[in-house]
């Protein structure tokens, strides 16, 4: 993983194949954590509202599979920077500084203005647009 100021590794496990790049149509999971290690419910919420093939329920967890190009911010800058470089099946978890998330904003009830997160990634898919295939 690139080192980007506000973004630091905690734990990784390699996936299989190509890594991840920008313009990468991707699948990934995540979970996301105040840094004293209370979970965020952001995955119950957006299952209510989500379509049932979009979500995914593993060891009692709700997860929801976001897809996005990495490249178009259409993720946290933390979450889609740590994507770059991950591979297939492969898992990270980073703590990510507020310019990185959501900055003093945060999110209404569930995240604070100016929260440092944990999160812990899974990359399920990666489909290569240029080529039009999936890795």
């Amino acid at each position: 993983m690139k080192r980007i100021s506000g973004l630091k590794l905690l734990e990784e496990r390699e996936g299989a194949g190509a890594p991840a790049k920008k313009g990468d149509r991707i699948v990934y999971n995540t979970r996301i954590f105040l840094n004293q290690g209370e979970e965020v419910p952001l995955n119950d919420f957006q299952a209510k509202e989500l379509p049932k093939e979009m979500v995914r329920i593993e060891g009692g967890a709700t997860f929801i599979d976001h897809m996005i190009v990495l490249g178009r911010r259409q993720a946290i800058a933390g979450i889609e920077q740590a994507l770059v470089g991950m591979k297939v099946g492969g898992y990270r978890k980073v703590r990510v500084s507020p310019h990185l998330a959501y900055r003093d904003k945060g999110i209404s009830g569930l995240i604070p203005p100016g929260a440092v997160l944990i999160c812990e990634i899974w990359l399920r898919t990666i489909e290569n647009l240029s080529l039009g295939e999936s890795l």
